[in-house]
């Protein structure tokens, strides 16, 4: 590993694929970092197929009587590893307030919304129930309330007619994948910088989120 790259740890509980598109992203230099970190709630979650031995933490959090005792082994496993960035990505427990605050102003999570719409789980099914005319994805800092925290990106697609949760799912994802990664570009950067409730873009406050582009770029909205 490169000591210069900003360090980037990863907490995930399915299959993996973003931190797969982070790997990618890595491997054919669009994304200026190293993976130091996988960590999961679930020991037999695929996600930790991705990475080497090395970079896999797993405990069972069911098998903790108490919380805050899974969450501090956690968070001294992420301090141990010294990442500048932490990314949740289809990490599926809700985070305890110290745990958040301990990391907070370099902690991420992707989530399949545009926030502020539709919190927490079943926001496919949910956007439809509501006759959205469009869904997509968010990244936003985390805080200790649930999904709450500044947006910094979205990408937006079209609810298609006969759309149902999981055709609607498919099509986020795919999105959620360069979204992602552009924004871990603009953090590894230096760009991006919690402020309060609002997001701070080259030290200038963000009122709107950015948006991905048809190329996969991030840009304010209403641009091309």
């Amino acid at each position: 590993m490169n000591a210069a790259k900003r360090r980037i740890a990863v907490l995930a509980s399915g299959r993996g694929s973003n931190l797969q598109a982070l790997l990618d992203a890595i491997a054919d230099g669009r994304l200026d970092a190293d993976i130091v970190g996988v960590f999961s709630d679930k020991p037999a979650a695929p996600v930790l197929q991705r990475v080497p031995d090395a970079l896999r933490w797993s405990r069972d959090a069911r098998s903790y009587a108490d919380k805050a005792d899974y969450e501090r082994e956690l968070g001294d496993a992420l301090a141990a590893c010294a990442p500048d960035w932490i990314v949740c990505a289809g990490y599926m427990r809700i985070l305890g307030d110290a745990l958040v605050e301990r990391f907070r102003g370099r902690m991420l999570n992707i989530h399949p919304s545009l926030l502020p719409k539709y919190r927490g789980l079943k926001t496919h099914a949910r956007a439809l129930e509501a006759g959205d005319a469009e869904h997509g994805a968010s990244v936003h800092f985390v805080t200790p309330e649930l999904d709450a925290g500044a947006v910094i990106a979205q990408a937006r697609i079209p609810v298609l007619p006969g759309d149902d949760p999981e055709s609607l799912a498919r099509r986020v994802l795919e999105r959620e994948h360069p979204l992602l990664v552009a924004v871990l570009q603009w953090a590894v950067s230096g760009r991006l910088n919690e402020r309060g409730t609002t997001v701070a873009v080259d030290g200038h406050t963000l009122f709107t989120p950015l948006h991905l582009d048809c190329a996969g770029r991030l840009a304010p909205p209403g641009t091309e």
